[in-house]
């Protein structure tokens, strides 16, 4: 079957990236999706079962820094298109061990970026038709001040109901200009990442776009993220360690929405621009804990609230930002994207999800998953 185009997507078989393939999959049945993943912890190919026999799938093995492997998969498959992201994600893990991050947000990106500048060239075409997208993270952004540190929304008109809670914190937000200030290694590992490719845009014509996204939740997410991994302890009355006082705010984006940002971007957005990505939608670690705890007893049949005793303070981490929070008024006005959920319909489609799929979950967290097809996929 001859394809209109072949997409490489890197980093398919984690939590973002799946949700990216899956929906290419299905949406674009005359389009190549190629998922491309070193199945290292965060990678689960059980993520895709659904969808690993369409006719228009692949699954490749393969790290992005291995460069001379990823041009000949670009060569070989004539992919004019790119959607990288691929990354070393959890911030914790990048304090105990930055050298993991920079080898694979810098030089991987890096090796994704000369491989496809390397054939793009040879072609008589070159650029025309090629796109090489980037997804980084808000946190590149830094941090910034809780002018509202209580929550108190200010007095103004908005028609969205979503931003009014979005401004609850502070009027202050990331936006596309705003200045680079990374505090942690992870952070400034996808800083340095976001740089080379616009570098390539620049030195080299290579037609890229970036996007910055606010914190992702929703199915499939790896459970040493805050999200699942509470529920999973709710859901087995284990202890839910707070970092501080839990008075961080995040902004929080439903991962569906993410994607469907993505393919937008993919298909309309315009060479070497930004694009900020965010919920509308702030809330305090603390907060949005007892959200999972209320919902996880409803749903379960428990007494409202029987859980909040688990919470448990722990020492804040090293570098915590206290407030992240996307300006995604570009991307709305531009090209007409918004969220499709408000907060509290997502979070309970989330929980309900992992509660049914307890199999998965158990997968996960006991390790066995990164078995999973090894046979067939071992590298030789």
């Amino acid at each position: 079957m001859k394809f209109k185009r072949t997409i490489i997507i890197t980093g398919g078989a984690g939590f973002i990236g799946s949700h990216v393939v899956r929906l290419f999959v299905n949406k674009y049945p005359d389009y190549k999706i190629i998922n491309l993943d070193k199945l290292t912890y965060a990678g689960n190919l059980a993520n895709l079962s659904d969808i690993e026999n369409k006719p228009n799938y692949q699954f490749v093995k393969m790290d992005i820094c291995n460069f001379q492997e990823i041009y000949e998969l670009i060569k070989t498959q004539h992919a004019d298109g790119i959607i990288h992201l691929a990354a070393e994600s959890h911030v914790d893990r990048s304090i105990k061990d930055p050298f993991t991050f920079a080898q694979t947000n810098v030089m991987g990106t890096l090796s994704m970026l000369q491989a496809a500048k390397l054939y793009w060239e040879s072609l008589p075409e070159k650029y025309e038709g090629k796109l090489f997208y980037h997804i980084s993270t808000d946190e590149v952004y830094g941090a910034l001040e809780m002018t509202h540190p209580n929550g108190v929304t200010p007095p103004f008109t908005t028609k969205a109901s979503s931003q009014s809670k979005h401004m609850a914190y502070g009027t202050a937000f990331f936006t596309e200009t705003g200045k680079y200030q990374p505090h942690s290694p992870y952070s400034a590992s996808k800083a340095s990442s976001d740089h080379f490719v616009r570098s390539f845009h620049d030195t080299y014509g290579m037609p890229v776009i970036v996007t910055n996204c606010s914190n992702n939740y929703g199915p499939y997410q790896f459970p040493e993220k805050l999200i699942p991994l509470f529920i999973n302890n709710i859901v087995h009355r284990k202890p839910l360690p707070v970092y501080g006082k839990g008075e961080n705010v995040r902004d929080w984006l439903y991962v569906v929405d993410h994607a469907r940002a993505i393919d937008l971007i993919f298909h309309k957005g315009v060479i070497a621009e930004t694009y900020n990505i965010g919920g509308f939608n702030e809330w305090k670690n603390i907060d949005l804990i007892k959200v999972l705890i209320n919902t996880v007893d409803s749903i379960l049949g428990r007494r409202p609230g029987e859980d909040m005793d688990l919470i448990t303070y722990v020492t804040d981490r090293a570098g915590h930002d206290m407030r992240y929070a996307i300006d995604s008024t570009k991307l709305q006005r531009e090209l007409g994207w918004e969220p499709s959920l408000q907060f509290e319909e997502g979070i309970e489609e989330t929980v309900k999800w992992y509660l049914d799929n307890q199999a998965w979950m158990d997968n996960v967290t006991s390790g066995d998953y990164q078995n999973y097809y090894k046979e067939m996929y071992e590298t030789k």
